[in-house]
């Protein structure tokens, strides 16, 4: 089997909803002549949604045929052991024009019970927000099954949940049964199990174009809430220039931040694991034996687990997500 020896573009799957805008395009520069554009799935494994090299030797394959015959070589031994021929993260940028249901997500083990399916673990990294935008996460205070169903029969749920105005750079970490919702004017990087498994519970009592309301899940929902509260859903964090500092880490996946400037060198030999790379600043250039890609704001590339050595190198102010399973 020949080495897997490139760095992996993929095409965007850009999808409409009904509270999506215009920053994907006008912003991140997706082409697209949708409108509403909602999400952009930069690296999918989703049933139906798998996503498609452009780049490169590998251009028109799918990322289910590139682990079905590069298996470890890709996503690394212990996740090819863990997940097989299943790419565990799905990773998105998100614009929300309107503000998205009240939702939260089940986790492994009701996921699989119910849907076949992981859980929903997620977070995001805000990129933009307009003035006054906002997060719903969590609740205020502990609450409790019969407290939450009072206030959703009567349309008061804001009345217990937690909303905070955010802006660039914070970081929400939204494990499975937390309560949450992105608010209006809020563009984000979100990386997740792979999963499509989401019980909405409250969508602003809103109508599409033919006037039909979205499904809601209340039942399913309710065994799956977590009712406890935080005192803060902010992740603090720190950054230093041209060095990957955690941010999150957890069984599902570890997100560092990397700002550059100039260039450096990056080795990956303590990482059994491929590495996902979004770029939420600037430009950067990957470089290796030869080969160059370069990646914008708002656009994303996937290291092989084979590939260990590479430069990183930007002429402006960048930063990047980086992206990977411990």
């Amino acid at each position: 089997m020949q080495k897997l020896n490139q760095f992996l573009k993929f095409t965007p799957i850009l999808k409409e909803k009904i509270w999506g805008g215009e920053k994907l395009r006008n912003y991140l520069n997706k082409n697209s002549d949708k409108s509403n554009i909602g999400e952009s799935w930069e690296v999918s494994d989703v049933e139906g949604d798998t996503s498609i090299v452009s780049n490169g030797n590998l251009k028109g394959e799918n990322l289910k045929e590139l682990i079905a015959t590069y298996k470890g070589d890709l996503v690394g031994d212990k996740v090819f052991k863990d997940f097989g021929n299943k790419f565990p993260l799905l990773i998105k940028f998100i614009d929300a024009k309107e503000a998205l249901s009240i939702q939260l997500h089940p986790n492994d083990e009701l996921a699989q019970k119910r849907h076949n399916s992981f859980g929903k673990t997620e977070m995001w990294f805000v990129m933009q927000s307009d003035d006054k935008a906002n997060l719903i996460v969590g609740f205020q205070k502990d609450s409790n099954q019969e407290e939450y169903l009072h206030h959703l029969e009567n349309k008061s749920l804001l009345e217990i949940l937690n909303v905070d105005e955010v802006s660039k750079g914070d970081v929400y970490f939204i494990p499975t049964g937390r309560v949450h919702a992105i608010g209006a004017g809020v563009l984000l990087a979100e990386i997740q199990q792979t999963s499509d498994i989401t019980y909405r519970v409250y969508d602003w009592d809103r109508q599409d174009s033919e006037g039909n309301y979205r499904d809601l899940h209340t039942d399913l929902a309710l065994d799956a809430i977590d009712y406890t509260s935080q005192q803060s859903y902010t992740t603090a964090y720190s950054k230093q220039e041209n060095v990957a500092s955690e941010i999150v880490s957890c069984p599902y996946f570890t997100t560092n931040v990397l700002p550059i400037e100039g260039s450096f060198s990056v080795n990956h030999n303590d990482k059994d694991s491929f590495v996902i790379y979004m770029c939420v600043e600037g430009k950067v250039e990957f470089s290796m034996n030869g080969e160059r890609e370069t990646i914008a704001m708002g656009e994303t590339i996937l290291v092989p687990a084979s590939i260990k050595d590479f430069k990183l190198s930007s002429s402006v102010k960048s930063e990047l997500l980086e992206v990977y399973i411990k």
